[in-house]
């Protein structure tokens, strides 16, 4: 019975050179890559999906939490024995190799190859080039004037902020995964439900990482912060829910939940999707242009003010180490899957707006 446990174990321990192998030639095919991503990984995402997608509450959550207490818990125990039977140190690390090749294969084929496929950009067909402060300006010009017209006909709360306590989460998550969904209409990849996306209960202290929003590739879910401002959790829930469909990159993400905003029914997403491109979108002008980006930001009406202006109230209770230590891991980790420009390939959004509006002429 020994025997076959360790025959087990060392099968188990193969998974790590496979994995390894078959993200080496994706990142080289993308032809192999864009089958995995439209075939078996959504064939793995539909089933993993289907196990978690009925629980009310975050699974990932739950088991970070357990991990916290178990690994420290399970360290000390091993270490322990080891030192009182002064053998078995190759059992240790044999077992600690099995459970990294497990969560290596899990996020290998939970998103690891889907880094490497075609480009959204390519998927879509839109032109990507470099283009004119004034080009730029026009599409601020544009989704400042949509911001202003829908504005008006959203809830408030007593500060006179943008509120959704009206509709509630669970309606907002319901409304996110059919928004998406309807993408599918042009891109089948997202015509499959996944599941709606999940609030975490430890959201406040999900804030202090500068985290609004996080994909969990090990349990296939699209885990969202509900303790930030409210314009956000539209835009937020289609970023994740994005990601569970298999678009990984950042910019990809944000542009795909601008689309499903932008085609919502839904006054609250749209305004939700309007300020995502905004921000980025005068960002980018106000680095490259100041008068402009100033021009463009005061056509904003009061109420898209106070907004933005809440929003950064809100994320500046929480700059500090933690803060910064985050986006330092989130940065490496954006590197360490081919996005080289790291943690700024948030900001390649633009691009794609700007082919957006050249394309249809209105956003």
């Amino acid at each position: 019975m020994k025997k076959i446990l360790h025959l087990k174990r060392i099968w188990l321990l193969l998974l790590l050179p496979v994995c390894l192998a078959l993200l080496f030639f994706a990142k080289r095919n993308p032809d192999f890559a864009q089958w995995i991503a439209t075939g078996p990984y959504l064939i793995y995402a539909r089933i993993l999906s289907t196990l978690t997608r009925w629980l009310p509450f975050s699974l990932m959550e739950i088991l970070i939490l357990l991990l916290c207490v178990f690994v420290p818990v399970f360290l000390i125990v091993s270490v322990v024995q080891l030192i009182r039977k002064k053998r078995g140190f190759w059992k240790f690390f044999l077992n600690l190799f099995c459970v990294l090749s497990i969560v290596f294969a899990m996020f290998t084929f939970g998103c690891g190859t889907n880094y490497y496929r075609y480009t959204f950009a390519q998927r879509s067909g839109l032109e990507l080039r470099e283009s004119t402060d004034q080009e730029l300006a026009a599409l601020c010009r544009a989704l400042a004037q949509e911001l202003n017209e829908i504005r008006p006909r959203l809830s408030e709360d007593g500060s006179g902020v943008m509120s959704t306590d009206s509709i509630g989460y669970r309606a907002l998550a319901d409304r996110a995964s059919r928004d998406v969904s309807a993408l599918g209409a042009q891109y089948p990849e997202f015509e499959s439900d996944l599941g709606a996306p999940k609030p975490v209960l430890l959201s406040r202290a999900m804030s202090y990482t500068n985290t609004s929003g996080v994909f969990s590739a090990f349990t296939m879910e699209a885990n969202v912060n509900t303790d930030m401002p409210d314009y956000l959790l539209p835009a937020t829930m289609c970023h994740e829910l994005s990601h569970l469909h298999g678009y990984m990159r950042e910019d990809e993400a944000n542009f795909i939940a601008y689309l499903a905003c932008r085609e919502s029914e839904s006054p609250e997403f749209r305004y939700s999707g309007l300020m995502l491109a905004f921000l980025y979108s005068n960002n980018a002008l106000f680095s490259s242009n100041r008068d402009l980006g100033r021009e463009c930001y005061s056509m904003l009406c009061e109420g898209v003010r106070r907004d933005f202006a809440a929003n950064s109230a809100y994320w500046k209770q929480f700059e500090g180490k933690v803060a910064e230590v985050s986006q330092k891991i989130n940065d490496a980790y954006l590197k360490a899957n081919d996005q080289a420009d790291g943690t700024k390939s948030y900001g390649r959004m633009v691009d794609l707006l700007l082919a957006l509006y050249r394309r249809d002429g209105s956003v």
